[in-house]
């Protein structure tokens, strides 16, 4: 019977091992405190985005049996792709400075006409290819993705600009747990002067 050689791992061996087995085994409190934090998150930018006035305008409204009120079955999809605008009612001079569609979507003023963005995660629609940076910039610039076209009104940007990090973060979060909706919003349209003098 031939005996098989004890083999005796070297001390580099343990210590190599031993070390990569703490680093793994102190990394699992960190990802558990991090998987922790999502949902307070998720429910803080739900909150956020109830009590913000989100809805108010990213969610089409619709007449329900005490008059218009936002379509949940549509949460924060925009302006509906459907629902093409005629031109906007001209105003006479005075103190009337804006119109809305009824659906509380699109809005015309001297800005020209601009339409609510669809805030549900579509990838192809919505926000779903925008990365946090890209939405906390859109949010600090007023500028669509940080660098793009205005952000215009009734968008309240000043307003946003006081969220905190933590708070369009959260935001952020809360929407990208929303269900898609495939919905291509329309493109802004200049103001009447600007196409009337063309």
């Amino acid at each position: 019977m031939t005996r098989r050689p004890v083999l005796v791992p070297s001390f580099w061996a343990v210590a190599a091992a031993t070390a990569v087995a703490t680093a793994l085994l102190s990394a699992v409190p960190v990802a558990r405190a991090a998987d922790s934090r999502a949902p307070e998150k998720v429910v803080r930018g739900k909150y956020l985005v109830s009590t913000s006035g989100c809805h108010d305008c990213h969610t089409p409204f619709k007449l329900g049996p005490n008059g218009p009120e936002p379509d949940m079955a549509r949460a924060l999809s925009g302006h509906p792709q459907a629902l093409v605008m005629p031109p906007a009612p001209q105003l006479p001079p005075g103190p009337w400075l804006v119109t809305t569609a009824a659906t509380n979507t699109a809005f015309a003023g001297p800005w020209g006409v601009s339409f609510t963005a669809n805030l549900t995660p579509d990838a192809d629609t919505g926000l779903g290819q925008w990365s946090l940076k890209n939405f906390m910039d859109t949010i600090r610039t007023g500028r669509h993705l940080g660098r793009g076209r205005a952000v215009l009104p009734p968008m309240p940007i000043p307003v946003y600009n006081n969220f905190t990090d933590d708070d369009l973060e959260a935001v952020y979060s809360y929407l990208r747990t929303i269900p898609p909706i495939s919905n291509r919003v329309p493109e802004p349209l200049p103001p009447a002067q600007a196409t009337a003098a063309k």
